[in-house]
């Protein structure tokens, strides 16, 4: 009688969103979603009863979490600035400098269901607030704060694209680099 391997779920998550964030939802297919994770379709299935669905919903909310620890700096350091650059140094690990696709992209292009692009957006928009809440205490209006957290993500994902376009990580360190200033420049220009 053979023995029964248990896969853990962190991992499964992590190997489902490499295929999401190559693929995007659409493009994901059944057999790369089992080839990636090292399931037969129907332990799969078992895993995730309602499919695909199920395993996009599962990864992002694992992503949540994961991202949830990269953002955390930006309440937790009492100097705002220090807080904005170790997220920074935290999504350059989680990017790995620029050279992976963000999956919250590559999750709401056609063909994902609206839970999941609504799942996704609720995780962009906590990283906008978490973005908007350090720049507001750096001393930011609530307005200059938002438009501070909305550039900044504009940057960000831009980069991201382009880093990988051109092969070219410095474009994505680059802005990460930028981000204190961005984020927190009146406690910089004390």
């Amino acid at each position: 009688m053979g023995r029964t391997t248990s896969v853990d779920d962190e991992r499964i998550h992590a190997r489902l969103a490499e295929v999401f964030r190559v693929n995007g939802y659409a493009g994901a297919s059944l057999s790369d979603l089992s080839r990636a994770v090292g399931l037969q379709r129907a332990s799969l299935y078992h895993r995730f009863p309602d499919g695909k669905p199920a395993m996009a919903a599962a990864m992002l909310t694992s992503l949540e979490a994961r991202f949830g620890e990269v953002l955390q700096p930006l309440a937790s350091e009492s100097d705002v600035a220090e807080g904005v650059a170790e997220m920074a140094r935290r999504m350059a690990l989680f990017y790995d400098d620029g050279r992976m696709a963000c999956v919250l992209d590559t999750m709401t292009l056609l063909g994902a269901p609206e839970d999941i692009r609504a799942h996704a957006g609720r995780l962009a928009r906590t990283w906008l607030q978490a973005m908007a809440d350090a720049a507001a205490r750096a001393g930011a209006s609530e307005q200059d704060a938002q438009n501070r957290a909305r550039a900044a993500l504009v940057r960000i994902e831009g980069a991201l694209v382009v880093a990988r376009v051109l092969d070219d990580p410095s474009v994505f360190e680059q802005v990460l680099g930028e981000l204190p200033d961005l984020l927190a420049p009146d406690l910089l220009a004390r």
